[in-house]
């Protein structure tokens, strides 16, 4: 199994410009015989609040159709934040794209303070993926905040946690102390996604990271570039590289 994490540099609001650096990811990704790829929080329209509704996504938006034929050429799971209207609010969310055209929806279930102004909450779009029998489980950014959501995760038997964040350098400490405490606590293999550059006119940290189950740090990018934090497992025993953008 090959997981790839890709760090991005968002352009703000700019859905074409995005999704484009998506695409170029992808096929990256799956030339490098990736089973999955997964990008930071709202990484096709950069990381917004207050114009959040303006660049909202449905859940079959015609934008991610392109998203939807490169899973199925390339085999590849893409997982790709956005905020998602449905007929009970908008959230922030992120769509998981399979190889066989179908579409699966994730919505955040902890929001930042002030988040909660723009966005609904919710437990109610909580998929799992499951690759060579390792059940895979997803979150997004505050989510891990909250030590209750690794909690649940690993009581549905998750073995992969994958966190899509939009994390400063402030933040981004706190972040690897969790995550790395998450992995060894609950035995969960840890990937996380994070832009680099910047997002809403704030600095993003990037080291994009992996934690094995034992909560040992296995790779990592650097805090400045784009690109790929691959993983692979071969036996349980998970070896990283970048390939930069």
């Amino acid at each position: 199994m090959i997981l790839a994490a890709a760090q991005t540099k968002p352009k703000r609001g700019d859905i074409h410009s995005n999704l484009s650096d998506h695409y170029q990811l992808i096929k990256l990704a799956a030339q490098k015989g990736a089973d999955l790829i997964v990008f930071p929080e709202l990484s096709i329209t950069g990381y917004e609040r207050e114009n959040a509704a303006d660049l909202a996504f449905t859940i079959d938006d015609s934008r991610i159709d392109h998203l939807r034929k490169l899973a199925v050429e390339e085999n590849i799971i893409i997982v790709a934040g956005a905020p998602i209207e449905t007929a009970s609010g908008l959230f922030i969310g992120e769509f998981i794209i399979f190889p066989d055209n179908s579409v699966s929806i994730y919505t955040k279930q902890f929001l930042h303070e002030g988040e909660d102004e723009f966005f609904q909450p919710s437990f109610d779009y909580n998929p799992m993926v499951t690759i060579e029998n390792q059940k895979i489980s997803f979150a997004i950014c505050a989510d891990i905040d909250n030590p209750l959501h690794p909690k649940n995760a690993s009581e549905r038997e998750t073995s992969i946690y994958i966190a899509s964040i939009f994390f400063t350098p402030n933040g981004i400490p706190n972040a690897y102390r969790d995550l790395q405490s998450y992995a060894e606590k609950h035995k969960m293999n840890v990937l996380m996604s994070n832009f680099s550059g910047e997002s809403w006119e704030y600095p993003s940290a990037g080291q994009s990271a992996f934690w094995n189950s034992k909560g040992e740090l296995v790779g990592q990018m650097n805090d400045s570039d784009s690109g790929l934090l691959l993983v692979e497992n071969q036996n349980d025993n998970w070896t990283s590289r970048v390939v930069l953008h």
